[in-house]
């Protein structure tokens, strides 16, 4: 019977879990209860130790191979290598671990939501208890502003209305009642159920529970979300795959490398050891990984003044590859306040401006209505602001809410926007709203006249207004503005008033018989943000698809999407219709539609699964407990920040702190821009690499000494890559990169011409640094003035080419030359840093390096000059050739 409550009667729901719905659980049963299955309270998760969050940091093929190294130097006696070495493994790892912002909160978050206390009936008496002691079968009392406590099966509803969206995305409270419901009733419709971590909106009620903890609704999307694992990113899993390659390329050539030098070259085992050591530093892009996440944290600051705020570094990198956006409605694409748009009265028709709770806009008529003020729509606007239980209040920061039901509190706004002088009337007797009868009427006052005011749905003010015989209606007139209405996506509902004699002091449903005279219709709509619709349409440039998938009603979701310029306003799927489908039907309708309504948690989760398994880079967008699990499965989750609950910002990797949906475009743009530069950066480390790599291997098959040593290659690898590659991060958006389609996360990291370019500088360095080495030994150059030489020419090499490298292949002093401060900056630290290499006493005995004259050191920058202007000439004879294949 388990998940079949709302199907169960009353008593069978009582004889099943052995309970009394008048007395409640006696209290030693209820111990029993509790001691069996555990306190109401979701599991705790266990966490990894802060040790082996560190420790994970050095679980890296690169890694592995620099320790190896390190271990070498050290049982050779070679200390200081060993030391440099360790250190730049130790800051890699401090690097990823303070950076890394992967911490679980989401199981906090779901608990903060659970009801601290409960008030339930125990041997016969009503008594206040902790919430985590309920237990099933027990009869809990609810209450308006009530945090429900666990999922509960009604047994009654008075009033009951109780607030979902945070578990189902309705954007309304949900009207209860306890009639038994069909067994395949969904999640949202289930209205004789009230569920954990929901509140009540309004009304009273009582229920058995049936289920706590790990066993309700709000448990399994915890369960759900604990099985689901973050998703690696695609940059991530280019530069593992990479990183993996390298090392066994570098582990490879140093092997044969070493059984030529020592069989061929007859190199001493020990000597021939420290220039394998020397390669392997040299070929592996250690400050690769570092950098990278520089780059990426510099993305997470301007994201975070553009209001995106960023839980994963990676994350930034990721929005650039995004090719489906999977958005929640309520609260995301539209703003979860409930607005009149349409008034249309038996004496004319109006329409609204303004959107949500804020009293700004003004009620105009239409052509044929005509600008005198009409009686009927003075005494509508009455009936809706005096038949009713909201308020509408602003607050310190100048936002207006409203308290109560939110479709009340949109009658409250649209009042103050009319200029008519309203007549004030006080409630004398009150007829409350109940979904049984669908309408709320109350007596009210005026100068010593009496009126019943009634507001509610339009069937039944339709069916009070045909049974006033001295008032024509036309039932069929009102019905086709009804149903034209409800099919542009507004909600409908209807006024009607009747005149009481001034004796009258209370009403009843009797006084509804007869005599109402109909007033009219106001539609109501969930208004779609205005930024929302630029940015799917910004969105589709960038060629995104975006699809809604939401909790509300498929007729609403459709004529919202097609204001939004989402589907075509005529297809949408249910939640039902997506369970009765097989894998591959849901691949193809996750491919073909975009509209989906009347969702549960497992139709989202299953719907971001099946886009990645189709090769998408799938992001999801949401502000309820009900988008967690999807949030926390996509390749990019993102979270609301004003609306969103607390256990979906923990789950998402994003969060937009001004709940906008243009802000997922702004972050869009900063992850092209990122994943451009990291390319930028590769671009220009790897020549780096693949000299150093050259110029070893080169030395072991000639003969040679080795130019530089280990921790020589270790500066210029980890230290002067990485301050030159900061001037990389900081370039600005390519032109045109939010008018080509997302990148293919299959395609490879260096495309061929990067591999060409790669190659050829790395050559062009390489060699030309050997050449320079032996053309300096036979001018009488040698040891450490020799080796320092070498070592600046490595490091000017990459500075002028850290020019070449901020544009591909567009010339290097263009318009834009100036625009990146930051890359003058880093070349003049850099500059600093060279010069305390080579002055500064300790930093010769730790790096042996020795002061230059001034004219030694033009050797260097003519080897840097060198180096620009070949890459220029080559990068004009690309561009030519590329420009006259099209």
């Amino acid at each position: 019977m388990e998940n079949q409550w709302h199907a169960t009667t009353i008593d069978n729901v009582e004889s099943a879990l052995h309970t009394n719905q008048t007395t409640g659980l006696e209290t030693k049963e209820a111990n029993r209860r509790l001691h069996e299955n555990g306190r109401n309270e979701l599991p705790e998760r266990k966490k990894d130790s802060e040790m082996k969050k560190f420790i994970l940091h050095f679980n890296d093929v690169l890694i592995y191979v620099l320790l190896a190294a390190a271990l070498i130097t050290a049982l050779l006696g070679h200390y200081i290598d060993t030391s440099v070495i360790l250190l730049v493994t130790i800051i890699n790892a401090f690097i990823g671990y303070i950076q890394e912002s992967q911490a679980e909160k989401a199981l906090s978050g779901i608990k903060a939501m659970l009801s601290l206390s409960a008030n339930v009936r125990r041997n016969g008496e009503r008594l206040e208890m902790e919430a985590a002691e309920v237990v099933v079968g027990d009869v809990v009392v609810l209450s308006a502003g009530d945090k429900v406590p666990a999922d509960i099966r009604l047994i009654e509803a008075h009033n009951l209305r109780v607030e979902e969206s945070a578990l189902t995305g309705e954007s309304t409270a949900v009207d209860k009642q306890t009639d038994v419901l069909d067994t395949d009733t969904v999640l949202n419709d289930r209205t004789n159920m009230v569920f954990s971590g929901t509140s009540v909106a309004a009304g009273s009620g009582v229920g058995i529970v049936t289920a706590t903890g790990p066993a309700t609704e709000l448990g399994k999307i915890n369960e759900a979300m604990a099985a689901v694992e973050y998703t690696q990113t695609p940059l991530l899993r280019q530069i593992a795959a990479f990183g993996k390659t390298i090392a066994l390329f570098v582990v490879g050539i140093a092997v044969v490398m070493f059984l030529f030098g020592y069989l061929f070259r007859g190199f001493a085992a020990g000597e021939l050891l420290l220039s394998v050591i020397a390669l392997a530093v040299a070929a592996i892009p250690e400050g690769l990984p570092a950098i990278l996440s520089i780059i990426l944290a510099i993305g997470v600051k301007r994201m975070a003044r553009r209001n995106a705020i960023i839980r994963s570094l990676p994350s930034v990198e990721t929005l650039g590859s995004v090719s489906v956006i999977c958005s929640d409605k309520t609260g995301t694409l539209t703003k979860n306040e409930m607005t009149v748009t349409t008034v249309e009265t038996t004496t004319g028709s109006y329409s609204v401006t303004g959107t949500g709770y804020a009293p700004e806009g003004e009620i105009v008529p239409n052509a044929e209505t005509g600008n005198e003020a009409s009686p009927v729509l003075e005494r509508f606007l009455a009936c809706v602001q005096t038949c009713n239980d909201a308020s509408l209040r602003q607050d310190d920061d100048g936002q207006w809410t409203i308290d109560g039901d939110p479709t009340d509190g949109c009658f409250l706004t649209l009042v103050r926007k009319t200029t008519l002088d309203l007549p004030r009337y006080t409630v004398v007797s009150k007829i409350p709203f109940d979904s049984e009868y669908k309408y709320m009427a109350v007596l009210a006052e005026t100068n010593g006249k009496r009126v019943l005011f009634v507001k509610g749905a339009p069937d039944q003010i339709f069916a009070m207004a045909e049974q006033n015989s001295d008032v024509p209606f036309d039932r069929v007139h009102w019905e086709k503005q009804m149903s034209a209405r409800a099919n542009s996506g507004e909600r409908v509902l209807a006024a009607g008033y009747k005149e009481m004699p001034a004796q009258a002091d209370s009403i009843g449903h009797h006084d509804l018989a007869k005599g109402v005279t109909f007033l009219g219709l106001a539609g109501i709509v969930d208004p779609p943000r205005e930024e929302a619709i630029a940015a799917v349409q910004a969105c589709k440039k960038a060629g995104i698809q975006v699809k809604m998938i939401t909790g509300d009603h498929g007729d609403t979701a459709k004529a919202i999407g097609k204001q939004l310029g989402i589907g075509d306003g005529a297809k949408a799927l249910t939640g039902k219709e997506l369970d009765q489908m097989s894998d591959e039907e849901l691949d193809e309708a996750a491919t073909n539609t975009h509209i989906f309504a009347r969702t549960s948690p497992e139709n989202k989760l299953r719907l971001v699964k099946s886009l990645q398994k189709q090769g998408h880079i799938c992001a999801m967008t949401g502000d309820g407990v009900n988008d967690a699990a999807a949030l926390k499965r996509a390749d990019i989750g993102v979270a609301m920040g004003i609306k969103g609950t607390e256990v979906t910002k923990d789950a998402a990797k994003m969060v937009l702190a001004d709940d906008n949906f243009q802000t997922i475009v702004h972050a869009v743009e900063e992850g092209r821009r990122v994943y451009d530069n990291v390319k930028k950066t590769i671009l220009f480390i790897l020549p780096t690499n693949g000299a150093g790599g050259i110029l070893i291997v080169a030395s072991i098959f000639l003969g040679m000494s080795m130019p530089l040593t280990p921790v020589q290659i270790l500066w210029v690898n980890m230290v002067v890559a990485i301050t030159v590659s900061l001037g990389l991060a900081f370039e600005q958006l390519e032109r045109g990169a939010m008018q080509r389609p997302p990148r293919n996360p299959k395609a490879k990291l260096l495309s061929p011409y990067y591999l060409f370019r790669i190659t050829a500088v790395s050559a062009m360095i390489g060699i030309g640094t050997l050449w320079m080495n032996h053309f300096m030994q036979t001018r009488g150059y040698e040891g450490s003035t020799l080796q320092t030489i070498i070592l600046q020419m490595f490091v000017m090499a990459q500075l002028f080419y850290m020019f070449n490298c901020r544009s591909e292949l567009d010339f290097a002093f263009n318009r834009s030359f100036f625009q990146n401060k930051v890359a003058f900056a880093v070349a003049f630290l850099l500059l600093l840093l060279q010069l305390a290499l080579t002055y500064i006493p300790f930093m010769n005995t730790v790096f042996q390096t020795t002061p230059l004259t001034v004219g030694q050191w033009a050797i260097p920058i003519l080897m840097g000059l060198f180096v620009f202007t070949v890459v220029e000439i080559e990068k004009r004879i690309t561009k030519t050739l590329s420009q006259n294949s099209r």
